[in-house]
C-alpha cells in the first residue's frame, strides 16, 4: 500500500510538470506545481471512481503513438540531424532563442502521429495496427532529416545570445524581473527590459509580444504566412478579424471533439462485445448529444477566447503606444536635458570668456589712464599757475586757455571712459551722505542760464518742488543732469530748455526737455551707447557734433547703478503737435532727511591757522612732485620732496612729517611696500593719502588701512587735496587775501556787447564764482581786443569781489546805451 501511494503522488508529481509547463506556454501564468499535484490526484481519483479505467486504456495507447512520435523526432534530430549538419551542434532550450514552430520536429512528429493513430485505428489492416507503435516510430525516424534537410536547418535558432546560445555558460546572473540569480546558460537577452531574463519569466510574459525574436519567427506571423499560401490574395484583409480567428478555432476544436468521440464509441462497442449490436443506436445517439452538447460549450467558450485575446491584444498595443509615447518622452527630456547641459556649458563658456575680455578692457583702460593722467596732470597744473598769473601778456592768456581747456576735454574723455570700465566691472561704489539737493539745482540752473543765454535760448526752470535736503551721492546725480542739461543746450539752436524737479513719497523725478531736433526713432535704441551720437541731430546741427559721445552713456549707467529709471521720448517732426524736442525724464529714490546736518560750503582758503605743517611729497615723476609741492607752498606748508620709496624712507628717518602724499607707481619699491615698510619700522604715524593715476585702485583692498576717502586721483584736483589736509590735520583755513588792485583800463579800451554785458551782469548779481570766470573767458575768446577791459574784472572775480564788479558792469551799460 504504501508502495502503491508513492507511485501515484510521484506519477501526480510528474503529470503537474507537464500541466505547469503546458499552462505557462499557453495563458502566460503559473499558479504553481502544487496546484497541479492536487488537480492531478482529484482526477486520480474521480476516474477510480467513475471505473473508466479500462476505457480510457485505448486512450492512452493512442496517446503513446504520440508520445512514440515526438521522441522518434527527438532522436533523429541527435542522432542523425546534428552529425550531419543540417541542425546546430549545441542543444538551445531558451524559448527566446527559438523559432515558435520548427517544421523539422512538429512535421515528423505530427506526420508519425497521423499516419501511426491511422494504424492504429485499422485504417491500414491488422498488420499495421499491431505495428502502429513501430510506424511512429520509423515515420519520424525518416521525415525528420528529410525536412531539415529541406529546411537547410533555418528554423532553429531565431537568434544568437550575447553571454552563449549553448551550454556551458556557468555565470550567475540576475534576472531583471524576478532578481533571482540563474545561470547563464538559462538567461536570455530581453530588449523589452533591457536586460538579462530567465526562462520561466520568459515563458511567463505576455507583454513584450516576443520583441526579441524577428518577426518571421514568431508563431503568429508563421501561421499567418501558411495561411497566406494556402488562401487567395483576396482573403488576406479578413485573415487577421476575430470571426475568421473565432472559425479557425472551431475549424479545430469540433474535428478534434468529434475524433475524440469517435475513439470512445469505438472502444464502448468493442468492451460491450456481443451486445455491441443492441445497444450501438442507444451509445451512438447519447455520443451525438454529448458532441452537440460539448461543441455548444466549446463554441462559447472558443468566442470568449477569441474576444479575451483581442482585448488582451489591444490593450497590450495601447500600452504599448503610451509605453513607447512615455519613453520618447523620457528620451526626449534626456535630450533637452543635455542640450540645455551643453548650452550651458557653452554658456559658461562664454561668460568667463567675456569676464576674462572685460577684465582685460579694464586692465588696459587703467593702464592707459594711468598713462595719460600722469603728463595731464603736469599740462593742467601749469596751465592753470599761468591761467592766474596777472603779469602774463594777454595773447599768452588766451593760448594757455586754449591748453586748458583741451586738457580738461581730455580729462573728461577720460573720466568717462573710466566711470564706464568701473561701472561695469563693479568697482564704482555710491558715496550717500545728507546732500542740499535745492541749492545744487540752483547752482546748476546758474551755471546753465548763462549757457542758455549766450546761445539766445531761453532757460526755464521749476525747482521748487525740491526738498532742501535728501540722502544722495551729490557727485554722481550733479554728473546725471548736467550730462543731460550740457547735450539739451548743446543740440538746441533755437527755443528754450526747462529743467523741473519733483519729490513724492521719497521719489525724486527730473525732467529735462529741449526744442531741438529731436533724436530719430531709429536712433533712440542706441542713445545711450559708448560714443552713440544721433545721426539727425548731428545731421541738421553738424558744428554741434563734438563731445566724448560718453555723457548719456554714464548718465544711464549711473541712473541704473542708484536704483533709477532713465526713460527719453522725442519729436523730429515739426508738424506733430507742440513742435520737436526731446524730453529726458530721471526718476530716482531719495530719501528727504528731515532734522539731519546739511554739509557745509567750502569758502575760499589762502592759508591757515597755526604752526607751518610739513607735508612729504612722494612721486617718482619731477614735473608732478614740483607742481604739488609749489602748490602746497603757496597756501603755507612747509614741502619735503622724494622721488622714490627708498628716498622717502631715509627723509622720514631724518625729519618727521605731518602727512604723506604717496604715489603707487614707482622704481623699487612701489608705494604700498613703501607705506608698509614705514608702518613696520613706525617711521611715521602721520595720515598718508594715496595720489596715483590708476583711478581703479581707488576701490581696492589693502592691508596698510588706505581707504577711498584717502584716494586722491591725478590730474590733482586742489580743492580736493586741501580738503583732505583740513580734515587730517584738523586745519582752520584762513579766507583769501583781496587781490592787487588792477591796473587802470584805457579810457577807449573796446567793450563787450550789450547782451554780453546784460549776461555778465546777471551772473555778476548772482554771485557764482565759476559762473563768472566761465563767462569772462568766453567773452574774451569771442573779443579779444576787449582784454585791457576785462582785466580788471578777472582780478576783482579771483578775490569775489563782485561788488567792485558791479559798477564798471553799470558804467558800460550806460555808455553802450547812449551810443
Amino acid at each position: 500500500m504504501v508502495s502503491q501511494l508513492k507511485i501515484n503522488v510521484t506519477n501526480a508529481y510528474a503529470g503537474s510538470l507537464a500541466w505547469s509547463n503546458f499552462f505557462a506556454r499557453v495563458t502566460h501564468s503559473h499558479p504553481g506545481r502544487v496546484v497541479w499535484v492536487v488537480f492531478n490526484t482529484l482526477i486520480a481519483l474521480m476516474l477510480m471512481e467513475l471505473d473508466v479505467f479500462k476505457a480510457i486504456g485505448g486512450v492512452l495507447g493512442l496517446y503513446s503513438n504520440i508520445a512514440i512520435s515526438w521522441i522518434m523526432a527527438v532522436v533523429a534530430d541527435l542522432v542523425i540531424n546534428k552529425p550531419l549538419g543540417w541542425s546546430p551542434k549545441g542543444i538551445e532550450f531558451k524559448r527566446a532563442h527559438l523559432y515558435d514552430i520548427n517544421p523539422v520536429g512538429v512535421g515528423a512528429m505530427g506526420a508519425a502521429s497521423v499516419l501511426s493513430i491511422l494504424a492504429y485505428l485499422g485504417v491500414f489492416g491488422a498488420m499495421a495496427q499491431a505495428f502502429s507503435a513501430v510506424i511512429a516510430m520509423a515515420v519520424a525516424l525518416v521525415t525528420s532529416p528529410l525536412i531539415a534537410w529541406a529546411t537547410k536547418g533555418r528554423y532553429y535558432i531565431a537568434r544568437r545570445s550575447e553571454e552563449g546560445a549553448y551550454l556551458g555558460n556557468k555565470k550567475l546572473r540576475h534576472c531583471v524581473i524576478c532578481e533571482r540569480e540563474y545561470e547563464g546558460e538559462d538567461m536570455a537577452s530581453c530588449p523589452a527590459y533591457g536586460g538579462p531574463i530567465c526562462s520561466l519569466c520568459c515563458s511567463l510574459d505576455a507583454r513584450c509580444g516576443d520583441l526579441c525574436k524577428p518577426a518571421p519567427a514568431r508563431a503568429a506571423v508563421q501561421f499567418m504566412g501558411l495561411l497566406h499560401r494556402l488562401t487567395p490574395r483576396a482573403w488576406w484583409p479578413q485573415l487577421d478579424t476575430g470571426l475568421l480567428r473565432y472559425l479557425l478555432l472551431m475549424a479545430v476544436v469540433a474535428p478534434a471533439l468529434a475524433g475524440l468521440l469517435v475513439v470512445m464509441y469505438q472502444l464502448e462497442l468493442r468492451q460491450l462485445g456481443d451486445a455491441a449490436p443492441l445497444l450501438a443506436a442507444s451509445l451512438r445517439a447519447s455520443l451525438i448529444k454529448a458532441y452537440c452538447a460539448l461543441l455548444l460549450v466549446g463554441g462559447v467558450i472558443g468566442w470568449w477566447l477569441v474576444l479575451t485575446q483581442i482585448s488582451r491584444r489591444v490593450a497590450q498595443e495601447e500600452s504599448n503606444r503610451q509605453t513607447e509615447a512615455l519613453v520618447r518622452e523620457i528620451d526626449s527630456h534626456r535630450r533637452t536635458d543635455e542640450q540645455l547641459q551643453s548650452a550651458k556649458r557653452v554658456a559658461d563658456e562664454a561668460r568667463q570668456s567675456a569676464e576674462a575680455a572685460n577684465q582685460a578692457k579694464t586692465r588696459y583702460i587703467s593702464a592707459v589712464s594711468h598713462e595719460l593722467r600722469t603728463p595731464l596732470n603736469s599740462i593742467l597744473g601749469y596751465a592753470q599757475l599761468l591761467d592766474e598769473d596777472p603779469t602774463l601778456p594777454l595773447h599768452r592768456k588766451q593760448a594757455v586757455g586754449v591748453i586748458r581747456r583741451g586738457g580738461e576735454h581730455l580729462l573728461s574723455l577720460i573720466e568717462g571712459t573710466l566711470d564706464i570700465a568701473r561701472i561695469e566691472g563693479g568697482k564704482l561704489a555710491l558715496d550717500l551722505k545728507p546732500m542740499r539737493l535745492h541749492d545744487a539745482l540752483r547752482q546748476i540752473v546758474q551755471m546753465f542760464e548763462l549757457q542758455a543765454a549766450s546761445k539766445g535760448l531761453r532757460f526755464e526752470h521749476d525747482i521748487e518742488g525740491a526738498p532742501a535736503l535728501v540722502r544722495a551721492d551729490e557727485r554722481r546725480l550733479t554728473q546725471i543732469l548736467i550730462n543731460l542739461l550740457g547735450n539739451a543746450v548743446k543740440f538746441t539752436q533755437g527755443g528754450r530748455v526747462s529743467l523741473r524737479a519733483m519729490h513724492v513719497r521719497e521719489m525724486a523725478v527730473f525732467e529735462i526737455e529741449d526744442s531741438g531736433p529731436g533724436i530719430a526713432p531709429a536712433d533712440i535704441e542706441r542713445i545711450f551707447e559708448p560714443f552713440s551720437r544721433g545721426a539727425h541731430a548731428t545731421s541738421v546741427l553738424p558744428h554741434a557734433a563734438g563731445g566724448t559721445g560718453l555723457g548719456l552713456t554714464i548718465a544711464k549707467m549711473l541712473t541704473d547703478l542708484m536704483g533709477g529709471e532713465m526713460t527719453v521720448s522725442s519729436r523730429t517732426e515739426s508738424n506733430v503737435a507742440g513742435g520737436c524736442g526731446t524730453l529726458f525724464r530721471v526718476r530716482l529714490f531719495l530719501p528727504e532727511l528731515q532734522g539731519a546736518r546739511a554739509p557745509q560750503l567750502v569758502a575760499p582758503r589762502a592759508g591757515y591757522a597755526g604752526r607751518r605743517r610739513r607735508v612729504l611729497v612722494v612721486d617718482n615723476e619731477e614735473l608732478d612732485r614740483t607742481l604739488l609741492a609749489r602748490r602746497l607752498e603757496s597756501v603755507g606748508f612747509d614741502v619735503l620732496q622724494a622721488g622714490s620709496g627708498q628716498a622717502a624712507l631715509g627723509l622720514l628717518k631724518e625729519m618727521p612729517a605731518d602727512a604723506i602724499l604717496m604715489d603707487l607707481a614707482m622704481p623699487g619699491i612701489d608705494g604700498w611696500e613703501t607705506i608698509r615698510t614705514l608702518r613696520r619700522l613706525e617711521l611715521s604715524a602721520a595720515p598718508v593719502a594715496i595720489v596715483s593715476a590708476n583711478a581703479f585702485d581707488k576701490g581696492q583692498d589693502n592691508d596698510v588701512g588706505i581707504s577711498a576717502a584717502d584716494f586722491i586721483t591725478k590730474p590733482v584736483r586742489f580743492d580736493e587735496l586741501l580738503d583732505w589736509l583740513g580734515r587730517k590735520l584738523t586745519l582752520e583755513w584762513n579766507a583769501s587775501p583781496p587781490p592787487a588792485a588792477p591796473a587802470p583800463m584805457a579810457p577807449d579800451s573796446p567793450r563787450p556787447t550789450r547782451e554780453q554785458l546784460l549776461a555778465l551782469h546777471e551772473v555778476v548779481n548772482l554771485g557764482y564764482p565759476r559762473g563768472v570766470r566761465r563767462l569772462l573767458e568766453q567773452i574774451e575768446t569771442e573779443r579779444p581786443d576787449c582784454g585791457p577791459w576785462l582785466a580788471p574784472l578777472r582780478a576783482f572775480a579771483s578775490g569775489f569781489q563782485f561788488d567792485r564788479m558791479t559798477p564798471m558792469i553799470q558804467d558800460a551799460l550806460a555808455k553802450s546805451q547812449l551810443a
